[in-house]
């Protein structure tokens, strides 16, 4: 089993949403299942109570996995100055047979949102990249084929507390330099 890593930017945000779910949804849901419960007689018709009941499993269930999650995930930060693509950081990289430029956020597997530019190390790009340096190549295999990614900039990402230390690899990953990387287009 992986190692769960997070970031202590995301472990903040993940312990204020699990914060708020104690302090405001619970109460809310609860007031909400209570008013429900007057409503009618024969529970097993209150279509209000049925509601109420499952929205307040759904929370106690991610209030649960939250829970667990925070408590066993160990809190990565990037290691300023050694060059390395870390945990926490922000990379600049290009594809290399298409050329397109992505910028990317290497989080923990609890915080990806791949819309919002935030990518796991647990992923296959993410297992790439960390560890490598500026002019790298990352190869990575995909359900389309294999793509090269290069490295071009790393830098700390806004936010991020250095307060932890980082994990310095993530298994599988394979590098190349720059000049023995032919350009693979994919499939």
């Amino acid at each position: 089993m992986q190692e769960l890593v997070i970031t202590s930017e995301g472990f903040e945000r993940l312990n204020r949403e699990l914060d708020r779910l104690k302090s405001e949804e619970r109460p809310r849901v609860a007031d909400r299942l209570r008013g429900a419960k007057t409503g009618e007689a024969n529970l097993a018709q209150n279509t209000e109570y049925l509601d109420a009941r499952e929205e307040k499993l759904r929370l106690e269930r991610r209030i649960a996995l939250l829970r667990e999650r925070l408590g066993s995930a160990r809190i990565v930060a990037p290691r300023l100055g050694n060059g390395r693509v870390d945990p926490g950081e922000r990379v600049r990289v290009r594809e290399i047979s298409s050329g397109h430029s992505l910028e990317l956020e290497l989080v923990g597997q609890l915080e990806t949102d791949v819309a919002a530019g935030r990518v796991s190390v647990a992923s296959p790009l993410g297992q790439a990249l960390v560890g490598l340096r500026e002019g790298e190549i990352a190869q990575v295999d995909a359900p389309r084929g294999r793509f090269g990614f290069q490295v071009l900039a790393v830098e700390v990402a806004a936010g991020a507390d250095l307060g932890y230390p980082s994990i310095s690899t993530i298994s599988s990953r394979t590098t190349q330099s720059p000049s023995s990387t032919e350009s693979t287009s994919p499939t």
